[in-house]
């Protein structure tokens, strides 16, 4: 078996932090390793995984040049600026609807990306990004890559955000699958995921030959737990109370 050790710490950080009204973001800048989420636009960064991840789909999806990137990662103070601004040119109803309070952003993640459709033209708070034709092969295929489109219609009492088709959020597979197949917002994962705690039950899927077994871990104090040897381990926050866990494991073990 294989021991590992979580800290409090770890509810803040990782792939599925969920980040909104009520859970404000925690972890420390200095953490994200940011690189560029296309080369052709170096100022807008996004975290290395999710960045290469994107370019991926793109490139697999042949969007590499009809879809831009808008925004990307933000600092504290850049998210400071754009709420004020628009509440200054648009006012308060448009601003709580379309636009997350500093330190609610999950632009400060590095894991969120605003995309638009490629034209003279895009409006830096709502782009246009549509649902036919290739853009709309690029959102089918998002899930299979780790992407969700954040602000689904229909959600919009659970994200406290309206529809926002050109938001779109890295969490990694087979999250973003699940999330995708069963119409859940990542609220209502981070509630679906606590069904499956570490002693009981956990939520399978499949990849090949590989079962891929999902749990959660709630935290209190420093935690630790034994996993099988083989295992690939993957761990992340969910930013409210506790840890969850992504194992992959060979039909044979």
């Amino acid at each position: 078996m294989t021991e590992l050790r979580l800290c409090r710490e770890d509810i803040y950080q990782g792939s599925l932090i969920l980040i909104n009204k009520e859970f404000d973001y925690k972890n420390t800048e200095k953490n994200i390793s940011l690189v560029p989420a296309d080369t052709d636009y170096p100022e807008i960064l996004l975290e290395c995984k999710a960045s290469s991840v994107l370019a991926r789909l793109m490139k697999d999806t042949g969007c590499e040049k009809e879809i831009v990137p808008i925004s990307g990662y933000r600092s504290l103070q850049d998210q400071t600026d754009i709420y004020r601004s628009s509440m200054t040119e648009y006012g308060a109803e448009f601003t709580t609807k379309y636009v997350a309070l500093p330190n609610h952003s999950e632009h400060q993640s590095g894991l969120a990306i605003d995309l638009a459709k490629r034209q003279p033209e895009i409006d830096f708070i709502r782009p246009y990004l549509p649902y036919e034709g290739r853009y709309g092969d690029f959102r089918r295929k998002a899930p299979d890559y780790g992407f969700i489109e954040r602000y689904q219609s229909g959600k919009e009492k659970i994200t406290g955000i309206a529809h926002e088709p050109w938001h779109f959020r890295y969490i990694g597979w087979p999250h973003s699958k699940i999330m995708a197949e069963q119409g859940l917002s990542l609220e209502e994962y981070i509630i679906l995921i606590r069904e499956y705690p570490y002693k009981r039950r956990h939520l399978v899927q499949r990849k090949g030959r590989q079962n891929v077994e999902i749990f959660f871990l709630p935290m209190g104090e420093d935690t630790e737990i034994d996993l099988p040897e083989h295992a690939l381990i993957q761990q992340s926050g969910n930013n409210v109370d506790g840890v969850i866990i992504t194992m992959w494991r060979k039909d044979h073990d």
